[in-house]
């Protein structure tokens, strides 16, 4: 695309976020769709513009609300542009009781393609009970974006914790899955890339994988 045509398809991602952010939860996934594709644009004023776009949501509360993946992608996107805190703010308090762990998996499962049955609305991340989808197929696709250069890279790390916590025989199934995660947490625990809370959930993790190598 040429820059002209850039700029006018970032215009128009923008003001159809704005619009669906004032149309309410039957625009929901337009907002977050749009938002997300926003978080690519270059434009030097992105990063302040999403920024504002989070201001205008609710705070975060504990656990699961019909603004949970709307505070996930805003969040999830501002770490393309440098600012990680929303995302370490929506950890805590967006993941930080069992039913917010439970709708970010299930999220993982559906965005990635593990859970293959269509839902009309976002509350099947939290009338799921899991077994739509399958844990050791998610967690390969989770390793796979254990990156120290992904902006999102302790959303990732937390899932992949996440996931093992919910489901403690997955390290038992994989040998090969094992040596190539074990590799990932490893790059990850020795760069400067992630969190203090993210070390810790993946000190955990390592911990398991030495259990079971």
């Amino acid at each position: 695309m040429s820059a002209a045509d850039r700029y006018l398809f970032f215009s128009h991602m923008r003001r159809a976020a704005e619009l669906a952010g004032s149309a309410g939860e039957p625009a929901a996934l337009l907002r977050r769709q749009a938002l997300y594709l926003c978080s690519y644009d270059t434009a030097p004023d992105t990063g302040s513009w999403l920024a504002d776009m989070r201001r205008r949501d609710p705070r975060p509360s504990t656990g699961w609300t019909p603004h949970w993946a709307d505070t996930r992608s805003v969040a999830a996107s501002l770490t393309r542009h440098g600012d990680r805190e929303p995302l370490y703010s929506f950890i805590r308090h967006g993941m930080g009781d069992e039913t917010g762990e439970f709708a970010n998996l299930n999220y993982w499962a559906y965005w990635l393609g593990v859970d293959r049955i269509p839902s009309p609305d976002d509350t099947f991340m939290i009338k799921r009970s899991g077994s739509s989808w399958d844990g050791l197929t998610l967690l390969r696709k989770l390793t796979d974006r254990l990156a120290p250069d992904l902006g999102c890279i302790d959303l990732n790390a937390h899932s992949v914790w996440a996931l093992l916590t919910a489901r403690r025989g997955l390290l038992a199934a994989d040998p090969e899955l094992n040596r190539v995660l074990d590799n990932r947490v490893t790059a990850l625990l020795d760069s400067g890339a992630i969190s203090t809370q993210t070390r810790r959930e993946l000190d955990s993790v390592h911990y398991g994988l030495i259990l079971n190598m």
